[in-house]
């Protein structure tokens, strides 16, 4: 089936927000004599921000206000990230090639709206995409597959006519379960996840077999 638009998860796949979280959440529990854990990692990544600290809780025992840690959380992520932020490897390159094409694209991720603009703006690429869904856009977040089906409604193309680019375990479920053409991009601290529903892993969002699907 050819493919008719390309959805970009955000985090850890366009960006290396995934290195600032990791920075932010060693701070969190450090604050509270704890250590981020690999299990802790694993089971926050490619979540909605309620769903992840709900794993932080169950995994350490803190009895805190998830909207407390939370807020936390995001104040010091957003101190890190002027120093921190980069584009992963290939990203404006495979984006150029996409528009070229053209196809349209969308972002669908687990994250808040004013973040994704705010993150977006940094490198003036908000244009690039057609639509962006949200966490707010959606009653359930990955691995459920509604913000996939929510971008392949926007971009006006079946599901299956999506190609869909993530990092983690969750959101890679995520595409699949919406019977999108799923390419899972991995990195250091998604290494260990289960890719086992994705059509393709990729080394990286320059991989040659990305481009080869897209010709």
């Amino acid at each position: 089936m050819p493919i008719s638009a390309a959805v970009f998860d955000l985090d850890g796949l366009m960006f290396n927000t995934e290195d600032v979280f990791d920075i932010a959440g060693n701070e969190l529990l450090n604050r509270r004599s704890l250590k981020m854990t690999d299990e802790i990692r694993n089971s926050m990544l490619g979540r909605r921000a309620p769903e992840a600290f709900r794993n932080m809780l169950d995994m350490t025992g803190l009895d805190e206000s998830i909207d407390d840690l939370i807020i936390e959380s995001q104040e010091i992520f957003m101190g890190l990230l002027e120093e921190h932020l980069q584009p992963m490897p290939g990203l404006f390159d495979l984006l150029n090639h996409i528009q070229s094409l053209p196809l349209p694209i969308a972002v669908a991720t687990s994250s808040h709206r004013e973040y994704v603009e705010d993150i977006l703006a940094r490198y003036d690429i908000r244009s690039k995409f057609d639509t962006t869904c949200t966490q707010e856009d959606v009653e359930r977040g990955k691995p459920e597959p509604d913000v996939y089906l929510l971008a392949a409604q926007r971009l006006g193309v079946k599901p299956t006519e999506m190609i869909v680019f993530e990092d983690s375990e969750a959101g890679t479920n995520a595409a699949a379960s919406a019977g999108a053409i799923t390419i899972s991009v991995p990195h250091r601290h998604t290494a260990s996840h289960n890719f086992s529903a994705a059509t393709h892993i990729a080394t990286s969002l320059a991989d040659p077999l990305i481009y080869e699907l897209l010709s």
